[in-house]
């Protein structure tokens, strides 16, 4: 009976571990504003240019994420956005119906974080930290 008694808290315990976290201690969890897209519509190369933009995306440490406008349509605002990343592969899956941006890759180092777009012409938003 002894035996039964402690396996059933170790099982209960082990159920009530709560792994919400497991970003807890990366740079990317935070807030991010968007300041610069790169958009080639065709004929030569694109540098990134400032935008005066409202546009958020928060990092959570339990691997999700949230946007207070558009990454399914990154040109309205009138759309949020919800997901998850992946610090494995460097993408973001999000709630998006368009294939294209049903998946996003990424790249961030100190306090800015690239989010490049499948596109034909090439389309990319660049974050800086907030937080």
């Amino acid at each position: 009976m002894k035996k039964i008694a402690a396996l059933t808290f170790v099982i209960a315990l082990v159920l009530s571990c709560n792994n919400d976290d497991i970003y807890a201690d990366s740079d990317i969890v935070g807030t991010w504003k968007l300041i610069q897209i790169k958009a080639n519509p065709g004929g030569g190369s694109v540098e990134f240019r400032s935008v005066e933009s409202e546009k958020i995306i928060q990092f959570k440490s339990d691997g999700t994420l949230r946007t207070n406008t558009s990454l399914c349509d990154p040109y309205s605002d009138e759309i949020r956005t919800t997901g998850r990343f992946s610090l494995e592969d460097l993408t973001i899956t999000t709630n998006c119906e368009n294939p294209n941006i049903a998946k996003i890759s990424f790249q961030w180092e100190d306090e800015i974080l690239v989010l490049n777009f499948i596109s034909n012409e090439g389309y990319s938003q660049k974050f800086q930290r907030l937080d």
